[in-house]
């Protein structure tokens, strides 16, 4: 952690409302006038697209699995390596993982494959993060003790699964045999390597649909923010102004003492209320230490 040079990370995969959180996230930054850099997590994948289809059949020849779940699949020492960097500077290098061909197309590149190493904007306030292992821990690396504030974004696995089922079979082509098998060859890793992140956030954000989500494999379309709960659990943050979350967030509940339950919909609403003076309190520590700093320069 680094009150000088703070990192903000969202940790967890698709289905529990990724696009709502980093949306709800860069509208804090803007009414804060806060400079973030931001990071992909997919940036941090060890191989191209062909270069993971190879691994992935060897690893069947030789009666394994890897799966972008795991460690084998990603480079998670540059990636602490940015956050040690950035923590201790305030610079890094980060690149981009290119999923489709609209984004390729600008690079003069193929889908599927990464963009040159770059140096991070100059001058920037905070680190944001998005991805699966922003409180990746294992017996090399530590990833979550670099981070000042920790998300996770959290879906149940059959909302996960039926989001990944039909992204990848709609929007990226894959067969629906070679998504379901794609999913059993991650289970490993994604019990090893993702849930025990969820024990490390601060804040959990876990999306639970309202409708019957009992076969995901035979799910035509996506369950709704309106039609989910979000349970949001918190962890180690003193003072939490549930009184007021209550009053403000139509319909939201507490399930337990750390514990709040707010309608789907009102997702986004929630974040901003909860995260805003989080994020605030971070900034301000930053812009305090830059303010003692100037103060006790030499004239």
């Amino acid at each position: 952690m680094s009150a000088k040079h703070p990192i903000i990370a969202i940790t967890g995969s698709s289905g529990a409302g990724t696009t709502t959180s980093t949306n709800a996230i860069k509208h804090i930054f803007r009414s804060l006038n806060i400079n973030a850099a931001f990071v992909e997590g997919d940036s941090f994948h060890r191989y191209t697209r062909p270069e993971m289809d190879k691994r992935i059949r060897e690893a069947h020849q030789e009666g394994k699995h890897i799966s972008y779940f795991g460690t084998e699949a990603n480079d998670l020492a540059s990636l602490e390596q940015l956050f040690t960097d950035y923590g201790n500077t305030g610079t890094g290098k980060s690149r981009r993982y290119l999923h489709t061909f609209d984004e390729a197309v600008p690079y003069n590149q193929l889908p599927g494959t990464f963009t040159p190493w770059q140096d991070l904007e100059n001058d920037t306030d905070i680190l944001f993060y998005e991805g699966l292992h922003g409180g990746a821990v294992d017996k090399d690396v530590d990833v979550a003790r670099h981070v000042d504030l920790l998300i996770g974004m959290v879906p149940i696995i059959n909302l996960e699964w039926i989001q990944k089922l039909i992204r990848d079979t709609q929007d990226r082509g894959h067969s629906h045999e070679a998504v379901m098998g794609s999913i059993v060859r991650s289970m490993d890793d994604y019990i090893n390597h993702i849930t025990p992140q969820f024990s490390r956030t601060h804040i959990n954000f876990q999306r639970v649909p309202t409708v019957d989500t009992s076969n995901p494999f035979s799910a035509k379309d996506i369950p709704s923010l309106d039609e989910s709960f979000v349970v949001i659990r918190f962890r180690g943050i003193e003072d939490v102004d549930f009184p007021y979350y209550l009053q403000m967030i139509n319909g939201a509940f507490m399930s337990r003492m750390n514990t709040m339950v707010v309608p789907g919909g009102k997702m986004g609403l929630a974040m901003e209320l909860i995260l805003r003076p989080l994020i605030e309190d971070i900034i301000n520590k930053k812009r305090a230490l830059q303010d003692l700093r100037q103060n006790s320069l030499p004239i």
